[in-house]
């Protein structure tokens, strides 16, 4: 070798931090030749150290050319990863336990090489491995709970962090991942504890203030949670998770524009991120700002052909009208948030108890559309045939819906503190003959507990009008009209037909009988009103481009809407002006604190004009019943054609119209020709008191025969299959009944 005393100082320096000194000494024995391996090797090792990351893999690989080592090799990879070769990288980890093979420092490096490749599963085992030849390693334990987490087994996680910290109790990360595994298992409380006990060891730990502030949020402390936010965007100005998180609690609190504009700011610093296009898109149709809408519409169903990530199923809903482009959205949505699913527990023996257990989950057990529809034929149900259980996982309430919610089950258990995995353990234990999700992907939904398995069979009703994409959703419950014969490919669950409109109809609730003026209702004394009081988030540009031209052909016409919020009343007026009709002429609704005034109020309503590509559900059935025809354009997916379903099962199909110009025609018509709208008007009053739509009895019958054809065709061993709405006059095949 040459110069070994110069070799030693140099070595002396770099074991003394001197880098600097030691790259220089040893830069000056490498030009001077012949290569030296060992030279050559702590060059490396010396850069890599001063974060020199490509001239240290550089000066590796010659070293080991020269020579082949565990270390060399290790190091290699050590520089190959922070260049982000990690393929490169993975090789060189593999090459030096080849040579070593009890090298614990490599197989944590692998790991780490394997996990950046999404390898979990490997990554897992290369820890494991490390962790055996290194027990007291904090670092692996950590980083094993990160891969567990990633795998969705969030138990075993936590336990990985809590060694971590025992053998390394400053460790802020340890702490931080520890608070994402509690939140994750539902304990927030804890959770925050341990983001706390980050932050006092680590006061700039803008991710650790970040996760408080998701903490704070699930304990519903949004204003604190705000504050956290705050503090991890100041101390990180670029990021994204952070802008993106305190847009939901934004907007959670009403504060829409501030969230458009973090949700903005969040896309543009992370446009891969997986829903933040679809969330800042979402908020604009909220506010009904229509700012470069077909744009922005094209990128998201651009994304969604392409198989990205890039919006919840519900927002395919309200921006396309293509059953193809729906199912597309959820199946992506549901591979990349629950790539795990279990699979169904095997057919049991032809025998069953005297009841059927049948459970229902949702989210909106409270005042909500859902329950105001589902709340009387869940009561209808024949309790000496089924024992009904309910499930609850969304938001406190104790309100008059909350409470009659509960007396509609025999069991009601509030899972909302428990993670997937326990809430389905639970409804397993109990025996569940058949699980019914009243929210596929809306508000506060746990399509986790599904993919859990937590009964035999799963099916789909009411809540989403689309496919779950899922294949732990065995059935959708539906009607012909909504999902035709030729439309069943769209869907991945099979189909159980009703035989009339699927959507509950609602009698216990009735229309106040003091009827408040036209003035009281912000409407004139004269002149036609048409009205809409969907959400505004349904409102989309072409529905109101086709609105404002009705009126302009109507003289002296209205349109009555729902008020949403301050913006999109703005919005809207704005849109008016724009397409030539004087803002005055749209009137807005605010929320009354009763359902039945705002029944009663409904019949100061002429004509009731649908959207689409979403079309009016629990509204058409409140005007319907009111009295108030409803005119709509029939879709071709699923939350479009809801509408003509409830027309054609009130033998109202004349209302039904198959394009915009055929709708637009027939609505000035129907305002202009006031003997032909009594007529319709006459014509509903009568079906009304005549139609199946508004019988919960009935419905209940119906969709009970249709739980007992779905568990005899697993008494029997047999698959799902969709099951048509003939036959429910025939007594079903029965097995032997056990206690």
């Amino acid at each position: 070798m040459n110069a070994p005393s110069e070799f030693q100082q140099a070595l002396a320096l770099y074991r003394a931090g001197n880098l600097a000194a030691a790259i220089a000494l040893l830069r000056t024995l490498a030009d001077r030749g012949p290569q030296d391996a060992q030279v050559l090797f702590y060059l490396g090792t010396a850069e890599l150290q001063r974060g020199n990351a490509a001239d240290a893999a550089g000066l590796l690989e010659q070293s080991l050319r020269l020579a082949a080592n565990s270390s060399s090799y290790n190091n290699l990879g050590l520089a190959l990863l922070k260049s982000g070769e990690t393929e490169r990288a993975l090789d060189a980890f593999e090459r030096a336990i080849r040579l070593k093979p009890a090298y614990a420092d490599a197989h944590y490096n692998r790991g780490a090489a394997l996990q950046a490749l999404g390898r979990l599963g490997e990554a897992l085992a290369s820890y494991d491995r490390a962790i055996q030849l290194t027990p007291d390693h904090a670092n692996t334990h950590n980083n094993r709970g990160v891969v567990l987490k990633g795998l969705k087994r969030p138990d075993e996680a936590l336990a990985s962090y809590e060694q971590a910290i025992r053998l390394k109790p400053d460790s802020a990360e340890a702490h931080n991942n520890r608070g994402n595994v509690l939140s994750d298992l539902k304990r927030p409380a804890e959770a925050l504890a341990s983001f706390a006990q980050a932050l006092r060891l680590n006061p700039d730990y803008a991710e650790a203030h970040n996760n408080l502030g998701g903490a704070l949020s699930d304990l519903d402390r949004p204003n604190e949670a705000l504050q956290s936010y705050e503090r991890a965007i100041r101390l990180k100005p670029d990021y994204a998770e952070a802008y993106g998180n305190r847009a939901k609690v934004l907007s959670d609190l009403g504060r829409l524009d501030e969230a458009l504009l973090d949700f903005g700011r969040a896309m543009e610093l992370k446009p891969e991120h997986g829903s933040w296009t679809g969330e800042w898109l979402h908020t604009k149709l909220s506010i009904c700002d229509w700012t470069d809408f077909s744009a922005a519409t094209e990128r998201i169903t651009s994304a969604i052909d392409a198989g990205r990530k890039v919006a919840s199923p519900f927002l395919s809903l309200l921006v396309s009208g293509s059953a193809p482009l729906q199912r597309r959205a959820a199946e992506i949505w549901v591979h990349d948030e629950y790539p795990g699913q279990r699979s169904s527990p095997g057919p049991t023996a032809c025998a069953r108890r005297s009841r059927l257990r049948l459970a229902y989950f949702s989210a909106d057990f409270r005042s909500h559309p859902v329950m105001h529809l589902v709340a009387e034929m869940l009561e209808r149900h024949d309790r000496s045939r089924f024992e009904l259980l309910g499930f609850s996982f969304g938001p406190a309430a104790d309100d008059e819906w909350r409470r009659r919610a509960r007396n509609c089950f025999e069991g009601f258990f509030d899972v909302r503190d428990r993670p997937d995995r326990a809430a389905a353990e639970l409804a397993r234990s109990l025996e569940i003959d058949i699980a019914v999700d009243l929210n596929g992907f809306t508000a506060y939904s746990r399509p986790g507990i599904f993919a859990e398995r937590c009964a035999p069979i799963q099916v789909g009703y009411l809540g989403y009008p689309g496919t779950s994409g899922a294949p732990f959703i065995d059935y959708i419950v539906a009607d012909e009209t909504v999902i035709p014969e030729e439309a069943r490919k769209h869907y991945t669950e099979q189909v159980a037909y009703l035989p009339d409109c699927y959507l509950p109809g609602r009698r216990d609730v009735e229309a106040a009988a003091e009827l408040r003026s036209r003035t009281d209702c912000g409407l004139p004394e004269e002149g036609f009103v048409f009205c809409c009081f969907n959400g505004v988030g349904k409102i989309a540009p072409p529905v109101f481009d086709r609105w404002m031209r009705i009126l302009r052909r109507v003289e002296g016409a209205v349109l009555w809407l729902a008020e949403g919020n301050r913006w999109a009343a703005a919005n809207l007026r704005a849109e008016a002006q724009r397409r030539g009709v004087n803002p005055d002429r749209l009137v807005f609704a605010p929320r009354l604190p009763r359902m039945e005034e705002h029944l009663g109020r409904i019949r100061h309503a002429d004509l009731f004009l649908d959207t689409l590509p979403y079309n009016a559900h629990t509204t058409a059935s409140d005007a319907l019943r009111t009295g108030v025809p409803l005119l709509t354009q029939i879709g071709t997916a699923f939350a479009g054609r809801v509408a003509a379903s409830l027309l054609k099962t009130l033998d109202l199909g004349e209302l039904i119209t198959q394009s915009a110009a055929e709708y637009e025609e027939l609505a000035v018509a129907l305002a202009t020709t006031p003997e032909r709208l009594s007529a319709i008007r006459r014509k509903l009053t009568d079906r009304i008191e005549s139609t199946p739509l508004y019988e919960p009895a009935l419905l209940a019958g119906q969709i009970e025969r249709i739980y007992e054809k779905m568990h005899e065709r697993y008494l029997l061993g047999l698959p799902p299959a969709h099951i048509p709405a003939e036959g429910f006059s025939e007594g079903p095949a029965r097995c032997a009944r056990q206690p």
